[in-house]
């Protein structure tokens, strides 16, 4: 969704188990393995001389589930996202990890309040926050005149032309109701309603007739560029690289945001669960976390860390106004409920898909 991935032989578990003064860490792969290379794994074996092997996969859930049934564990900790990450704590391949442990921001709040609320785990200590926004092109509006709020999207009045929305029911509910003037705090409570589901739907109705729907992250962005909408929900990582790599004339709207997160775990059985240990708590500090977020555009989950964010590395911009996490960006930010989407994926796809087929 959100990196092109690289395949290694560690995927088979065909790693040598690591030395006690090595730890392997398991990754996605391409520009956000890039970042924690440079910022946890080399400072961290300045720190401490233990090296740090990096291997990758298109999803650490899945070889990291084989090893520890296969009881042939070589890998020390994972990135997993945050739904894998529970349900793999349910089912004893990771181990959890306390939060005491952890050390305390770099304003000294203890780390269990440090964390953004509901981001910290039994097993899963976040490293990045990443989310789903409102982008539009620039080159459509004057100066100052483009979206400013969710409510925009859905204004096709003041703001004409086609909306690409994504073809799943997760977000998009979400965005709809936040548009419909429900608070992000009270989302959750009513879209868990017959009442609330139905104004999300009809919400949704308005737009209808005007809308792209999207499947693939690389979509939305190549949606933009080749004008078939002049805005569209995205992921906030796919906008800032097109922006600030490839030079596109999009902005985003944070107003509205839907963020998930990622983080690391130590499996069941790794070879160097104690190296491990001190690796996540190196990587996931006030400090580490901000220095991630100067190489890829996902915000740092400690609270703490939100000042300590520099420019984009390589060059003089600022990188925080680009993260989901920036304090402007968080007035109106919804975390995405595990919970409730555990409990209703299925029933709201089939309503959802229902939904799309009718005229």
């Amino acid at each position: 969704m959100k990196r092109l991935l690289i395949l290694t032989t560690a995927l088979g578990g065909l790693a040598l188990p690591a030395a006690a003064d090595e730890i392997v860490v398991m990754g996605w792969g391409g520009a956000y393995t890039a970042s924690q290379i440079e910022a946890y794994h080399k400072p961290f074996t300045a720190a401490t001389g233990t090296t740090v092997v990096s291997v990758d996969s298109d999803n650490p859930a899945t070889p990291i589930k084989a090893q520890v049934e296969a009881n042939n564990v070589t890998v020390d900790v994972a990135i997993l996202e945050i739904a894998d990450a529970v349900r793999l704590c349910d089912e004893g391949v990771i181990v959890p990890i306390d939060p005491a442990a952890l050390p305390a921001g770099a304003d000294g709040t203890a780390a269990a309040d440090d964390f953004l609320p509901g981001t910290l785990t039994e097993c899963m200590v976040p490293t990045d926050i990443f989310s789903t926004i409102i982008a539009y092109d620039t080159s459509k509006y004057a100066e100052g005149e483009g979206p400013k709020t969710i409510a925009d999207f859905f204004d096709t009045a003041k703001f004409p032309g086609k909306r690409g929305i994504r073809k799943s029911p997760k977000v998009t509910l979400e965005m709809a109701l936040m548009a419909d003037g429900v608070p992000a705090n009270e989302v959750y409570a009513t879209l868990s309603t017959p009442e609330g589901l139905d104004r999300a739907f009809a919400k949704l109705d308005t737009i209808k007739k005007d809308a792209v729907f999207w499947e693939a992250g690389a979509q939305p962005p190549q949606l933009l560029a080749d004008g078939e909408v002049v805005m569209t929900m995205a992921y906030n990582g796919r906008i800032f690289n097109a922006a600030h790599q490839e030079n596109k004339p999009f902005d985003i709207v944070w107003d509205g945001q839907v963020f998930e997160w990622e983080g690391m775990v130590i499996p069941k059985g790794a070879p160097n669960e104690a190296g491990a240990l001190e690796f996540v708590k190196f990587s996931t500090s006030s400090e580490s976390s901000a220095k991630a977020a100067e190489f890829i555009s996902y915000g740092p989950p400690r609270k703490s860390a939100a000042s300590l964010v520099g420019n984009i590395q390589g060059t003089d911009q600022p990188m925080s106004p680009n993260l989901p996490t920036a304090p402007e960006n968080m007035t109106n930010a919804l975390a995405s409920s595990l919970d409730f989407w555990a409990d209703r994926d299925t029933e709201l796809g089939e309503r959802y898909n229902a939904w799309l087929a009718a005229n």
